[in-house]
């Protein structure tokens, strides 16, 4: 089912929400009155093509870019977001595609990294107790906090990229294309992630091109077009053909057009079957 955010004034049950946001790069215009809305124990997809808007997004509700003009508000009050320290101060975390992660670093050091525990000098016990804490709220399978990042899978880098995001105790995570370049076993694990962040009653916003990932793990999907709204769907109430014919701006596009061939061909073999019982 698809709806229409623009117009809807924010919830009270949104943590985060915006509405009518506006970034543009010179005559560019990278977004053009963007709406949306976040709540708690929520996962909200984001998704669209190259272009659509989905980093300028990302990248304003994190304090990279501010917008030039639009309302923000989080847990009702309004804000701004002038850099990445303040979307951190005030609860929103970004996990970015790249990781971020060192990979001549263990992984308490990557957790930790800038924000490390002293007491006069680094508390390495206290920093090893809070890895293992945050890496078991999110259930990971990840042998020894004492080994470097880079003999670690994908699916385990994306699980120390999300438990550092989780140190500040945000209420809001984004994660930019959690699952890219991921076989499926890493996919798997890294999708019951999500899961566990919105069992814990954080609002997540996940940018992804997975119509699968998208229909597994989120509860609504919002179409970015152009750097604009083209559409919001409740997921089990829409099929991965209508998003795409969203994503696309078309009613038909390849994919349904290629569904219709498939139920057109089913219908003429009926047919044929039932003209030969006739003819009988």
């Amino acid at each position: 089912m698809s709806t229409s955010t623009t117009d809807r004034p924010p919830t009270a049950t949104s943590i985060l929400s915006l509405r009518n946001v506006n970034k543009n790069f010179g005559a560019v215009a990278a977004l053009t009155d963007i709406s949306l809305d976040v709540a708690a124990g929520e996962v909200v997809a984001i998704v669209g093509d190259n272009g659509a808007g989905k980093s300028t997004l990302v990248k304003v509700l994190s304090g990279v870019h501010r917008p030039d003009s639009g309302d923000i508000r989080f847990e009702s009050r309004p804000v701004t977001i002038p850099n990445p320290t303040a979307a951190l101060d005030m609860g929103i975390a970004t996990v970015f595609q790249d990781l971020a992660l060192c990979d001549n670093l263990n992984v308490i050091e990557n957790l930790f990294l800038g924000r490390e525990l002293r007491r006069g000098r680094l508390d390495e016990i206290a920093m090893e107790t809070r890895s293992w804490e945050l890496l078991r709220q999110l259930s990971a399978k990840i042998p020894s906090v004492r080994i470097p990042i880079a003999s670690l899978s994908g699916g385990q880098r994306q699980t120390v990229a999300i438990a550092r995001s989780l140190l500040g105790d945000p209420k809001v995570i984004i994660l930019d294309e959690p699952t890219a370049a991921l076989g499926v076993a890493q996919t798997a694990e890294v999708l019951n992630l999500v899961e566990r962040l919105r069992d814990r009653g954080l609002g997540v916003i996940m940018i992804s091109h997975n119509m699968a990932d998208v229909q597994a793990v989120a509860d609504r999907v919002i179409v970015l077009r152009l750097g604009r709204n083209n559409g919001e769907f409740t997921v089990g109430e829409v099929t991965p053909e209508e998003i795409i014919a969203a994503i696309t701006g078309a009613t038909e596009n390849a994919v349904t057009l290629r569904t219709a061939k498939i139920d057109l061909r089913g219908v003429k073999t009926a047919q044929s079957t039932v003209d030969k019982e006739v003819t009988r």
